[in-house]
This record gives structure tokens, C-alpha cells and sequence, in this order.
């Protein structure tokens, strides 16, 4: 029996974890809950589940996090502002389902230096499969990391073509039902963009054998390529309860969570590269991610101003990861990179993003 605690609880992360443990009372007890400023849903599923522990914001999620005795904390809230609750949940030796990829994008270097050997388990698909994969063989063995993306809903589009998307187009993704921020990602692809680099501080890959490939169907999630030729995938039909019960109950599989593949019926599975020049997001974050220091935090910041930007209408869409571009161009990475000089990178990229945008 693990003792979990779900943080983003009212997000879609959160609320399929919800699923998951309804299902497999057996399996997972939730001892404590928290969501960003959905108080009412927060009352509901404490009520259901019976817990008495309740969290409302990042800063109490933190504090729920060190004084309620867990096993496994799932980490799915959106935003950087999950930092928090990681190094907390960290700090206090639980078991880190990492869903909320932003936390470890902007604060890599003190997520690593807090996480012991193990702790941290990858919630996202592309990272759960790469995870699944590895287990094939020794870390000397891999050659490289393949992170599949769908394409969003503008793959095969020219970049000329992009110039007058709408909110409406982008958040119309072909397969995942997301939230704004993140649906909006995977329409220009710096969702893939962080991935690669999240993939490079989950497991220690350099850059250069990290690999992206556009995958529609959506169906093998990411594949690990070893030194012998041989490339092991994890393919599953398009389900996120998959990989958040892997992550609360590492390494042990869950029974059921998911549907299988029907080999009964035929199907195609295409593979193509990704146009880098019809979207540029993950080659600048592989220049970001090789940097360091605080410039993933500054790349992720000023994404989140421009999709918000894009989505009032003040920025069209080939703007958000030009503007993402300008503002890293302009950055000077602090002398020594602490919770405080991230925060003031942070804020200094928001500024400078939204000076651009105008």
C-alpha cells in the first residue's frame, strides 16, 4: 500500500491520478491534497476520499508536503511554480512522480543536487517510456534517447503557413486533452522542447544523442537506441493513467489501468523528422539546456508570457518562440544560481518578454 499525495489535483493530471487510486484502493491510500485555487473541487475530492490534508496554492503545498507522511507525492501542477513543492517533497525523502516537467526545467541543477539515486520517477509519457525502456539495458549500453512528439495540429505546416493561427487552431490537438499552456506547447513544439531537455537531466544523456521524432499515431511514446543497434519502444494506446501508476507505484505495474493494442486489427505507424524550420522551439532548447545555469528558466518563463500574449490576442503565434529567442538572446546568467537568483531570472525574463510583446 503506497501513501500518495496529489498535488494539482483539480488539473488533468490530478484528476486521472484521482481515477487511478479510486480504482486500486488496494494498492494506493491519498493522504493529502492540493490544488492551486479550485477550492471547492478540493472540498469535493477531500470529502470523497476522506482526507483531511488540503493544500491551497504552491507555497501550502510545500508545507503539506513536509508534514504529511507519504510515500509517493505526484507532482502535477502546471508552472514553474511547482519548483516548490519538488524540492520540498525531495527534501523530505518521499518518492517524486514528476509530472510537472516545468520544476525540473527551472531548477535542474538544485532538483538534482536535492533527488537521490531513484527518487524521482517521470509521470510524462515520453519520459515513463524511456524510463520502461532503459530497463533493457546498462546505462554504458545506450547510444541514444528517442523522444517521439504527435506533431500537434499544425504538423506538415510551412512556417509561412503558421504566421495567422488562431487560439482556437492551436489548442485543437489531435490526441491529448490539455490544458491551455500545455496544449498550446505542444502546438509550437516547445513542449517537446523542454522534454529534451528534461529527458537530459532525468537521465543524463548529452544533448547531442537526444533525438526527436514525429510520430501522429501517438502510440510509442519514446524508444531507447543501444550501442549493438538495437532500439526498444514503449507502445501503448494514448492514455496518461499509463504512466501516473507506474509513477506512484515504481516499479511495480498496475493491473488494468490501461487498454492494451489491439493486434487484432491493422493499423500504419509513420515516423517522419521534425522541420526545424517550420518550428524551432527544441534546436533553441538544446542550446538553452546546453547553457545551463538559468537560461532554461528564462526560456520557460518568457514561453509562458507569450502564449498568454497569443491567446488575448496581442502576439501572433510565430511570435511566441520568437519572442522566447530575443529574451534568451538578451540574458546574463547570474554568478551563482540559487532559489533567489531563479526567481530574479524569472521575473526579469517576464519583464523582458512582455516589454517585446508591448
Amino acid at each position: 500500500m503506497r501513501r500518495v499525495i496529489v498535488l494539482g489535483s483539480s488539473g488533468s493530471i490530478g484528476t486521472q491520478a484521482l481515477d487511478v487510486i479510486r480504482a486500486n484502493p488496494e494498492l494506493f491510500e491519498l493522504v493529502g491534497l492540493a490544488t492551486g485555487s479550485q477550492e471547492r473541487v478540493l472540498r469535493e475530492q477531500a470529502a470523497e476520499f476522506g482526507v483531511a490534508h488540503t493544500a491551497l496554492g504552491s507555497e501550502e503545498a510545500a508545507q503539506l508536503v513536509r508534514d504529511v507522511d507519504a510515500d509517493v507525492v505526484l507532482n502535477g501542477i502546471t508552472g514553474s511554480v511547482g519548483l516548490g513543492p519538488t524540492l520540498a517533497a525531495l527534501e523530505a525523502g518521499r518518492t517524486l512522480a514528476l509530472a510537472n516537467k516545468e520544476s525540473l526545467i527551472v531548477g535542474g541543477p538544485l532538483v538534482k543536487r536535492a533527488a537521490a539515486p531513484g527518487q524521482i520517477v517521470p509521470v510524462d509519457s515520453e519520459h515513463s517510456a524511456i524510463a520502461q525502456a532503459l530497463r533493457g539495458g546498462s546505462a554504458d549500453e545506450v547510444r541514444r534517447l528517442v523522444v517521439t512528439a504527435s506533431g500537434g495540429p499544425f504538423r506538415g505546416r510551412t512556417r509561412a503557413s503558421l504566421a495567422d493561427v488562431t487560439p482556437a487552431e492551436a489548442l485543437n490537438h489531435p490526441t491529448w486533452d490539455m490544458g491551455r499552456v500545455v496544449t498550446t506547447n505542444s502546438a509550437t513544439l516547445v513542449n517537446k522542447g523542454l522534454e529534451v531537455i528534461e529527458a537530459h537531466l532525468l537521465f543524463d544523456v548529452p544533448f547531442e544523442k537526444i533525438d526527436v521524432a514525429v510520430h501522429p499515431q501517438s502510440i510509442v511514446h519514446s524508444m531507447v537506441e543501444f550501442v549493438d543497434g538495437s532500439t526498444i519502444a514503449q507502445a501503448s494506446p494514448p492514455d496518461m493513467r499509463l504512466p501516473i501508476a507506474l509513477g506512484m507505484a515504481w516499479p511495480r505495474r498496475v493491473p488494468g489501468v490501461g487498454a492494451p493494442i489491439d493486434w487484432t486489427t491493422a493499423a500504419s505507424w509513420t515516423f517522419e523528422p521534425l522541420d526545424e524550420t517550420a518550428f524551432p522551439a527544441v534546436a533553441l532548447a538544446k542550446r538553452v539546456g546546453s547553457a545551463g545555469s538559468t537560461y532554461p528558466a528564462v526560456y520557460n518563463a518568457a514561453n509562458e508570457q507569450s502564449v498568454d500574449a497569443f491567446h488575448e490576442g496581442r502576439l501572433p503565434f510565430l511570435g511566441i518562440v520568437d519572442t522566447i529567442a530575443e529574451v534568451v538572446e538578451r540574458h546574463e546568467p547570474p554568478a551563482e544560481l540559487t532559489l533567489e537568483s531563479l526567481a530574479e531570472a524569472e521575473a526579469w525574463a517576464r519583464r523582458t518578454a512582455d516589454q517585446l510583446i508591448g
